[in-house]
């Protein structure tokens, strides 16, 4: 072991390497797993990375300054804490490139442009491979108009000259390095925040319109909402960047969280969270001093609060410091290179935006003529505004990248991406890990997918906060996904839906369709039957929500996705199915019971928009019939009128299995793999001949559709025996 000066200098490395970033050289405290991977035998010449970081800071000077990221304008005179840009260069011998992560809500691209021209000039390093992302703390200085905010003219000079000198100052600090990277998920600090309205408890959007069927930040267990919209986005990815002796340089952070919440101007949990690594690492008096970032992952629909659960009290400083402890754990884990390549890529992508139609315009033209002063006073106001600027600027030009560093990818971005979107990347990415930094190089606002479009609510809002295409997301997903290509020279993966037991038994029983619900793009549904019997969701179906928890859905280590029903369904056709046939799903309803006359149909068999629904529709049942409500029932349309009620009340949001067996007039439906019915009858056929729709989510004629999740829909051509459905439903293993 080394020598070292005095005992308090052991202490503070001993204290670096437990967490894996400071090794002792060749023989790491840690052991194999944290040393450098050398060059290979007979690869010529050694060849050397570098790395440089500096935290340069860009604390407003001037006051009152204005601080964006509310509906309506704000200016502060107090600095609670420093905003910073912490700028990171590397170089592998051949390619050098420069990231700076700014304390910033939003910055715009020609700000940036100017930055990276100004970078440019002082190190050499071309703007394509300058990469300039924000915090996205709603706590720092306005250097852009945002709904009813401007930007401050003073801070707006100020900054980019701020931001291209730390990247100078970074380029001045390149020293040889080592380098590795690590990702663990951490769920216990992110949650979802936009969550989907039951369909009588809709909202009006800014223009009177009654489109809002999800919204974001619902409150705590808020009985008018059934369920988060969107999956989350819990990885955290370290980099982290030392010298040759394991002296750490640098750590460089990502995670999908929006902010915490500060009193401007502040960096927020971002600049917390850098603290806490320096102080729990022991790196307080190095010098060169180290660095930590933590940059914004995809965290458009996400925030720290679980609203699913009661309200928890935890403060900023807690939070960053359990976030930190989360890096520094998975710190332990890296494996360091004396050598990785680096590459660089950037594209641009030209999009239109969602501009008003005549009558929206003059209505905005109307009202903001009586607005008193240059900025608006309330929401509407805001948004008549927003409709001018979009009508005066209807098509924007993105500039995306991505980066390999290694093995690792990291994309940039300039829009506040929601978690599913991350999740598509990372999945697709043939760099493993890969991180995605949003606000990067512009901001363009959020890009929902476009069956969260169909939702409506604030982050769909058409404005400069939301103004894009609604194809804007798969097309940028697209783009992405080319660069990463281009970056590691290999194709995109292929997104798959693992089998566990339970899918191979299901396959095992021959069906005719079999619908998973597991997909993360839209607006196909996959068969995996091989029947070829895709499915279509319509609007008004959000994709990828957690499903019934067992590994024996897709195998370990996988979470098992479902589809939510607010007001969609999915359909397809599956021909030629007899008199005898039976359909098996699970189901996670989440409207109460007691609330319309029918809770909600789960399937359908019946024309597309035939009046009364002939058909067969499996529900829950509601008002209309008191001995029904909360239980399964059976109707086969208005003509008939014959309904069949079962005997067990399904409580909302617990997960079931169900299946219908149709056999001739024969009607039974089994629950949670019972071998005895919970509903026998008799009930006559009104389906009509040739008719081969099928739908999920919702009757044939669109009344009382399902509102919740719906998952691994199997539809066979037989019917099935009680033993056989048991029998799946043992595998299922939810114990």
């Amino acid at each position: 072991m080394s020598h070292f000066t005095n005992r308090r200098q052991f202490l503070k490395r001993t204290t670096l390497a437990a967490t894996g970033l400071w090794a002792t050289g060749a023989g790491s405290l840690f052991g194999p797993e944290c040393q450098a991977q050398a060059e290979p035998a007979g690869s010529g010449a050694k060849k050397v990375f570098r790395a440089g970081a500096h935290a340069i800071d860009i604390t407003p000077k001037q006051f009152p300054v204005i601080s964006n990221g509310s509906f309506l304008e704000r200016k502060t005179n107090k600095v609670n804490d420093p905003l910073h840009a912490r700028c990171f260069v590397l170089d592998d011998g051949s390619t050098r490139v420069a990231i700076a992560v700014v304390d910033n809500c939003l910055m715009p691209r020609d700000l940036l442009d100017k930055a990276k021209a100004l970078a440019q000039e002082s190190t050499g390093i071309p703007t394509d491979r300058i990469l300039i992302s924000a915090t996205h703390t709603h706590a720092g200085g306005s250097v852009m108009g945002a709904l009813g905010s401007r930007a401050d003219e003073n801070y707006v000079r100020y900054l980019p000259g701020r931001i291209a000198e730390g990247i100078s100052l970074a380029a001045k600090n390149l020293a040889p390095a080592r380098v590795g990277w690590a990702t663990v998920d951490d769920f216990e600090h992110t949650n979802c925040r936009r969550w989907i309205l039951r369909s009588d408890r809709v909202g009006t959007d800014p223009f009177g319109g009654k489109t809002v069927h999800a919204m974001m930040h619902p409150g705590y267990q808020n009985p008018s909402y059934v369920g988060p919209a969107g999956p989350i986005d819990p990885g955290l990815t370290i980099l982290s960047l030392q010298t040759p002796e394991g002296r750490p340089i640098a750590l460089f952070a990502n995670y999908s969280m929006h902010y915490f919440g500060a009193s401007a101007i502040s960096a927020d949990y971002y600049g917390e969270f850098c603290r806490k690594v320096v102080e729990l690492i022991g790196a307080k008096d190095l010098d060169p001093p180290f660095m930590a970032a933590m940059s914004q992952g995809t965290s458009g629909d996400l925030h720290w609060m679980d609203y699913s659960q009661p309200r928890k009290s935890i403060s900023r400083d807690a939070y960053a410091e359990a976030l930190a402890r989360n890096a520094l754990e998975a710190c332990k884990k890296i494996e360091y290179h004396d050598w990785v390549p680096l590459a660089m890529c950037e594209k641009k992508l030209t999009l239109r935006r969602r501009v008003p139609d005549k009558e929206r315009l003059a209505w905005a033209k109307e009202l903001a003529a009586t607005i008193d002063g240059p900025i608006p006073k309330n929401r509407t106001q805001v948004y008549a505004l927003e409709q001018i600027c979009l009508h005066e600027n209807p098509v924007r030009e993105l500039k995306l990248q991505a980066i390999r560093i290694g093995d690792l990818g990291i994309t940039a971005i300039p829009n506040e991406v929601y978690g599913i979107t991350g999740l598509k990347i990372k999945a697709q990415s043939p760099l493993q890990p890969t991180c995605n930094l949003e606000l990067a190089n512009g901001a363009e606002g959020y890009i929902p997918p476009p069956e969260q479009h169909a939702l409506g609510g604030y982050t769909a809002w058409p404005a400069r906060s939301a103004g894009l295409e609604v194809q804007a997301e798969p097309r940028i997903v697209q783009a992405v996904l080319s660069l990463l290509e281009e970056v590691s020279g290999k194709p995109r993966r292929k997104l798959v839906t693992p089998q566990g037991p339970y899918a191979k038994a299901v396959l095992e029983s021959k069906p005719a369709a079999y619908w998973r619900l597991g997909e993360i793009v839209g607006p196909k549904a996959a068969d995996s039957s091989g029947h070829e019997n895709d499915g279509v969701y319509e609007d008004g179906v959000a994709l990828y929500l957690e499903g019934p928890e067992s590994p024996a859905f897709c195998g370990e280590g996988h979470i098992h996705r479902a589809a939510h029903f607010a007001g969609g369904r999915m359909k397809s056709n599956v021909p030629s199915l007899p008199g005898a046939y039976s359909v098996e799903m699970w189901f996670y309803n989440g409207f109460p019971n007691d609330a319309r006359p029918v809770t909600g149909y789960m399937f359908s068999r019946g024309a597309d928009g035939a009046e009364g629904g002939p058909g067969d529709h499996l529900g829950i049942g509601g008002t209309h019939t008191p001995a029904a409500t909360g239980k399964l029932i059976f109707f086969n349309g208005d003509e008939l009128k014959e309904l069949a009620v079962g005997t067990t009340e399904i409580r909302p949001k617990t997960w079931h299995h169900v299946v219908l067996v149709r056999d001739g007039k024969k009607v039974t439906v089994y629950l949670d793999g019972n071998t005895k019915p919970e509903i026998a009858a008799e009930a006559g056929v009104s389906l009509p001949a040739g008719v081969d729709q099928l739908f999920i989510g919702g009757r044939s004629d669109n009344i009382a559709n399902f509102e919740g999740k719906i998952d691994e829909v199997a539809v066979y051509s037989r019917a099935l025996a009680p033993e056989e459905i048991a029998r799946h439903y043992a595998t299922a293993d939810r114990k």
